[in-house]
C-alpha cells in the first residue's frame, strides 16, 4: 500500500487541474504542464482536491500510485513557483555563458562545449553559477545532470561541475602517497 498514494492532494488557489481522455492538465501562473496517464492509475479532481488511486490490485498499479501521486504534486507545486538547481563550475579558465538558445561551455576542452536549452527551462549565469529553473521538475532535474555530466568533478583538484552545496571528496596526489609509504 502507497503511503503517499493515500493521500489527497491539495489544489492552492490560481491553479485548476483537469483530466481528459488519459491526459493530465496542471494550469497555473508559471505555466502549463501535462502528463500522459498510465492505465493502472486513475485519478480524479474533486473540487479543491486531487486523489489518485490504483486500478486493480496489480503489482503495476501498486507501484504506479505513488509515483503518480507525487507526479501530480511536483506538477501543482512547479505551475506555482518555479523549480531550481544550481551548477557551480570551477578550474582555471571554466566559464558558461548562454547566448540564445544555447549554453556555452569552456570546460577545458579545445572547443567550447554548446548545449541546446529545452523548452520550458530557463538557465542564467552569474560567475561560476548556472542556475537552470522551470515548471516542470523532470526537466530541471535532467538538463542539470546532462550539463553536470559533461564535465564531473574530479577527485584529485576537484575542478569541473557540480551541484551547488555538493561535496567532492579529494584524494592525496602522488607525493602524498609515496611519502607516506
Amino acid at each position: 500500500m502507497s503511503r503517499i498514494g493515500k493521500r489527497s492532494i491539495v489544489i492552492p488557489p490560481g491553479t485548476e487541474v483537469s483530466v481528459a481522455s488519459g491526459t493530465l492538465t496542471v494550469k497555473g501562473k508559471g505555466g502549463t504542464l501535462k502528463r500522459v496517464l498510465h492505465p493502472s492509475v486513475e485519478v480524479k479532481v474533486d473540487g479543491s482536491e486531487v486523489t489518485v488511486n490504483p486500478v486493480g490490485n496489480s503489482r503495476l498499479a501498486r507501484a504506479l500510485w505513488g509515483t503518480y501521486a507525487a507526479h501530480v504534486r511536483n506538477m501543482i507545486a512547479g505551475v506555482n513557483t518555479p523549480f531550481q538547481k544550481k551548477l557551480q563550475i570551477e578550474g582555471i579558465g571554466y566559464k558558461a555563458e548562454v547566448s540564445g538558445k544555447n549554453v556555452k561551455l569552456m570546460l577545458g576542452f579545445s572547443h567550447p562545449v554548446i548545449v541546446a536549452i529545452p523548452e520550458g527551462v530557463t538557465v542564467g549565469v552569474e560567475k561560476s553559477i548556472v542556475s537552470v529553473s522551470g515548471a516542470d521538475k523532470e526537466a530541471v532535474g535532467q538538463f542539470a545532470a546532462s550539463v553536470r555530466s559533461l564535465k564531473k568533478p574530479e577527485p584529485y583538484k576537484g575542478k569541473g561541475i557540480r551541484y551547488e552545496g555538493e561535496v567532492v571528496r579529494e584524494k592525496q596526489g602522488k607525493k602524498a602517497a609515496a611519502a607516506a609509504a
